[in-house]
């Protein structure tokens, strides 16, 4: 094992691209001290720990009947995506979860999401509760205003991306100098400001106006976060992997280009891995 921190980024079903990064160390056994994800990046980081190959793709890939991404969905549940699809049914029956190895790693996993009243990142452990697991993945994938807000304890959550798309300062403060982060978004990706949706966001959350004010101002917290990636990456003091192909939407549904992109997660840690390697060696 590593004593390196391992950083995923979210971003709904771009995260097949880091299935496919991660499929590929999955298959060198490299392991890592300490791994942080966001929201889809949750989902990678649990199946990564429990060391389960192809089951993320499975799982963004699903068969038509066990689809999460339904009209019936959208209508009884209010919701983008069938969350109890995703987070009881997958995991307890069609795509099953290895707790047992999760639980059993000696690795430490940190899953992110967004408390709704302070609109601030918490990052979430647990080690035996098989509910409460998968729990804060829903917690952290729960995506503002297209999915319900969850309840882990006594809080509502959001998805961990508003607070924290890329937890790099998290990683670091968890004492740890050799990091590799796994990016879905193109090099030079940056958001911009929407004044307009940020009038949707202070309406609908006039009850949690912390939570609007970060998603108000979370495209200028992602591209500071962008630029201590590169500044970092450029030092040489961080690995990072990211697509080098036009990236699919946040909710594509067609197979093909979902294959797609999880080949070149794949295929790009096959090119990188030597390099990694001895990054983390050195």
């Amino acid at each position: 094992m590593y004593q390196a921190g391992l950083v995923l980024e979210g971003g709904s079903t771009r995260g097949i691209f880091t299935a496919g990064v991660l499929d590929f160390l999955l298959e060198k056994d490299v392991e890592f001290a300490y791994i942080v994800g966001v929201s889809a990046g949750s989902c990678n980081a649990v199946d990564f720990v429990s060391k389960q190959f192809d089951r993320t793709r499975h799982c963004l890939m699903p068969e038509k009947e066990n689809d999460y991404m339904t009209p019936g969905a959208m209508l009884k549940k209010r919701s983008i995506f069938d969350m109890d699809m995703i987070f009881d049914k997958y995991p307890n029956g069609i795509y099953p979860f290895d707790f047992d190895t999760y639980f059993a790693s000696d690795s430490l996993c940190e899953i992110v999401a967004t408390n709704v009243r302070t609109g601030e990142a918490e990052y979430f452990t647990e080690e035996s509760d098989r509910e409460r697991l998968m729990q804060i993945c829903r917690a952290s994938c729960s995506m503002p205003m297209v999915t319900p807000m969850v309840r882990v304890g006594n809080s509502m959550y959001v998805d961990g991306g508003v607070a924290d798309s890329i937890p790099l300062e998290r990683t670091l403060k968890m004492g740890f100098d050799k990091i590799f982060v796994v990016l879905t978004r193109n090099r030079d990706y940056r958001k911009a400001p929407s004044p307009r949706v940020d009038r949707i966001w202070r309406r609908y959350f006039r009850k949690y106006p912390k939570l609007a004010q970060a998603l108000e101002m979370r495209y200028a917290l992602y591209n500071r976060q962008m630029d201590l990636v590169e500044r970092m990456e450029e030092e040489g003091r961080i690995f990072v992997i990211r697509p080098e192909i036009k990236t699919i939407s946040r909710t594509e549904r067609n197979r093909e280009r979902l294959m797609a992109f999880y080949r070149h997660g794949y295929i790009q840690m096959m090119k990188q891995y030597d390099g990694l390697i001895q990054y983390l060696e050195k």
